[in-house]
């Protein structure tokens, strides 16, 4: 497709701007948002359940990578929140809170732990019984299947992602989790982030299984930053597919259950009023949002990255463009932050290249993992006016969207609570402006395992003493708002200032 001019977004943009709230934003309550709109909170295995060497489970890349000393802040997932142990007293302060809906992944080492075949007894009992419960309570399961927990064992035998082995395997183990859960989980996520996955993992060498090439990442076992991120993630959407395609095949008429996949969305915004930043915010949009929904909506990578990255972009052949275009029922974003960023020179085609090079801009990826990052809730209505003008306005759900503070055992944390309602009320005006949305979860529900940030930072609704040898919880002041706002109450205090979300 090629790209859309800048003249209908600025239409767009201004249309939004033009949209008025039907009353003030503290009137505002849930039952202005769409009929059925789901309102939740999520958390993922390895960064909540803990007992990472229990009842069978054997070890993740995040595992070794986090024994090996390389997590943030020298931490491991190995008890976190302990959600293994503590699953019920969880599910019971859900429903307290009222949530509609949570969030999870399964552990694909819990669940079968060499990766392929045998099923552990012990992890079918767990996830089984998270389900029951959360279902006794009246809150909908909204399942992740690979949520960057590859088993170990696989990134030994073949390399994991880098192999098309990874797409055999992946298919079988998500077989096992529609055949085994699918009559209570109405709603699947084939994989988390896909999109950044390969970056850390593959381009800049900063998340396992830690393959990179000088100069675009350090001290890696290993690695090519300029073909194996593209390698990866192309393995990814391949084996998405294939489970969507087994789903709608041998389950969905079943079950009657929904099935797609969630994508990193940052926002790219140009650092400039150049045209030249101007155009590498979109080839940045472009390489990073284009990267799967191109192919989910149209067949094929989006043609910037087609011309930009050349050979080194693996080949969509008409069989598997087909299976991957319309692979979903629904489309997921994270959103957290803005990420400014600024053409530079590519013109002296010096190898080698990686990802940031092919998008031609100058990334400050550097300021990911200290905090420093810009974020606004326009930044949401770009994001999903982005999807409705580019990609036919798919149903999209905002599966995590949250605020990270320094650890304490205070619980009043009202700038997370003023940042979930500013982006609430801007997701509020983009739905009334057409949007496609149709749920938005909190991350998290409780303090995890952070895979940025260990336990330097959280996010969680819910505070968890993790110096606490029973991992005690608490609810924080933003818990106790969301939880009033759930049950029908006003978005926000009247007494408090409305801010315009539209520059």
């Amino acid at each position: 497709m090629p790209m859309v001019s800048p003249f209908p977004v600025a239409v767009a943009i201004m249309l939004l701007a033009a949209v008025s709230a039907p009353r003030h934003a503290s009137a505002l309550t849930r039952h202005d948002f769409p009929e059925g709109f789901v309102l939740g909170a999520g958390t993922s295995a390895y960064q909540v359940e803990g007992a990472a060497a229990e009842d069978g489970r054997k070890p993740s890349i995040w595992d070794t990578f986090t024994h090996q000393g390389h997590s943030s802040d020298g931490s491991t997932g190995d008890v976190s929140a302990d959600q293994y142990h503590l699953y019920k007293e969880d599910v019971k302060l859900m429903h307290k809170m009222g949530l509609d809906a949570y969030r999870f992944s399964i552990s694909w080492p819990r669940l079968i732990p060499d990766g392929r075949r045998q099923i552990n007894p012990k992890g079918l009992e767990y996830y089984n019984n998270l389900i029951d419960e959360l279902i006794l309570y009246g809150i909908q399961p909204h399942v992740t299947i690979y949520h960057f927990d590859l088993p170990q064992v696989l990134q030994d035998e073949y390399g994991g992602l880098l192999s098309p082995r990874f797409i055999e395997d992946y298919t079988a183990y998500a077989n096992v989790c529609f055949k085994s859960f699918g009559d209570r989980v109405k709603h699947w996520v084939t994989v988390n982030e896909p999109n950044i996955e390969p970056i850390g993992g593959y381009d800049n060498g900063s998340q396992p299984p830690r393959r990179c090439s000088y100069p675009f990442g350090a001290d890696c076992a290993g690695g090519n930053s300029s073909t194996e991120p593209y390698i990866a993630a192309h393995h990814l959407l391949l084996a998405h597919a294939s489970a969507v395609s087994l789903y709608r095949e041998k389950y969905k008429a079943a079950q009657g259950g929904q099935i797609g996949i969630t994508l990193l969305g940052w926002w790219h915004e140009p650092a400039s009023n150049t045209t030249q930043d101007a155009a590498a915010a979109m080839r940045m949009n472009d390489f990073h949002i284009g990267w799967f929904m191109h192919p989910l909506v149209y067949g094929d990578y989006p043609p910037v990255m087609r011309s930009r990255v050349g050979g080194r972009l693996p080949a969509l052949p008409a069989p598997e463009s087909g299976k991957v275009r319309g692979s979903f029922d629904f489309i997921g974003f994270n959103h957290y932050l803005i990420m400014r960023v600024r053409s530079i020179d590519t013109s002296s085609g010096q190898e080698p290249r990686d990802y940031y090079v092919d998008a031609a801009v100058q990334n400050p990826a550097a300021d990911i993992t200290t905090g420093k990052v810009e974020t606004a809730p326009w930044s949401l209505r770009k994001l999903l006016e982005h999807l409705k003008l580019n990609y036919g306005n798919p149903p999209v759900w905002i599966h995590e969207n949250g605020y990270a503070d320094a650890p304490s055992k205070d619980d009043d944390d009202e700038d997370r609570t003023e940042f979930l309602q500013d982006y609430l009320e801007t997701l509020y005006l983009s739905i009334r402006n057409g949007s496609n949305a149709r749920g938005y979860f909190v991350w998290s529900f409780l303090d995890v395992f952070e895979f940025l940030f260990g336990y330097r930072l959280r996010f969680g609704l819910c505070g968890v003493d993790m110096g606490d040898a029973a991992r005690t919880r608490y609810l924080r002041s933003s818990a106790r708002w969301y939880s009033g706002f759930l049950a029908g109450g006003e978005l926000r205090p009247a007494a408090r200032p409305h801010k315009s979300y539209v520059r």
